[in-house]
């Protein structure tokens, strides 16, 4: 089970990962802010994906 878990969620945070670039490009978000963009992603998407994780693990 936790296996497929990990799997999930690296898929989730390489699919997050494309889309927060696409919105970066297509607003003109200058560079220099874009690694503080993604750092923000994928930290809530991380902790979104723990608490679930948990959550399944102990109900």
């Amino acid at each position: 089970m936790s296996i497929y878990y990990i799997l999930f969620a690296g898929f989730i945070l390489y699919i997050f990962n494309n889309m927060t670039n696409r919105l970066c490009l297509q607003k003109e978000i200058p560079e220099e802010r874009h690694p503080k963009i993604f750092r923000t992603i994928n930290v809530l998407i991380t902790i979104l994906l723990l608490s679930s994780y948990v959550e399944i693990w102990y109900t």
